[in-house]
């Protein structure tokens, strides 16, 4: 696939908005402050593409963005404190309709960062990933702030955490310095083109 040729196509406020799957979707979850927006456009190598903020959670709707065959979606971070209740009711509403939805769900790319343990929100989106079936990867973002030996490390506890079978990649990536960025397009691109 080619990840330079890549375009914004809409964003939707609610999940009742979202018109049908048109071909395969890989949706990225995670935490408000995970570093979402600055992978995509680390994968998508545009420095504005999807809207980078200093502030957390300013992703607050669902974001589609088409590649040449495969539709990216940028789902609202989760877990982000300084929002209302109501607001963060409508992102919850937004997540969980997306994935209640009957969509080509080719991969979830699920967002942690790397130098914390997983939080309760990350172990439920993971859990709920599990159980569902859907296909997911792991990544963890920020991977420039550790060492290798740290990465290592902490790759290792994660899985542990998750209890993570061996079936399920775990990538550590920096959209700092573009670290584990190819070998995440490789993995993208198998579960598209089997």
């Amino acid at each position: 696939m080619n990840y330079n040729n890549v375009k914004f196509m809409a964003a939707y406020g609610t999940s009742k908005q979202l018109p049908p799957s048109r071909r395969a979707e890989v949706s990225f979850a995670g935490r408000s402050n995970v570093g979402k927006s600055s992978l995509l456009n680390k994968l998508f190598n545009r420095k504005k593409l999807a809207k980078v903020s200093s502030k957390p959670g300013k992703t607050s709707t669902i974001n589609f963005f088409e590649a040449d065959s495969a539709d990216f979606v940028d789902l609202p971070g989760y877990g982000y404190a300084q929002v209302s209740k109501s607001e963060k009711a409508r992102w919850a509403e937004m997540i969980e309709g997306y994935f209640n939805q009957d969509r080509d769900f080719a991969l979830v790319v699920s967002l942690i960062d790397i130098r914390h343990p997983a939080t309760a929100l990350d172990v439920q989106m993971v859990g709920f990933l599990q159980t569902t079936g859907l296909p997911f990867i792991i990544v963890q973002t920020k991977a420039d702030k550790l060492s290798k030996s740290q990465v290592s490390r902490s790759t290792a506890a994660l899985r542990k955490q998750l209890e993570l079978g061996p079936e399920v990649p775990v990538v550590a990536v920096s959209s700092e310095k573009g670290t584990g960025i190819d070998v995440l397009k490789r993995l993208i691109d198998s579960y598209i083109e089997p």
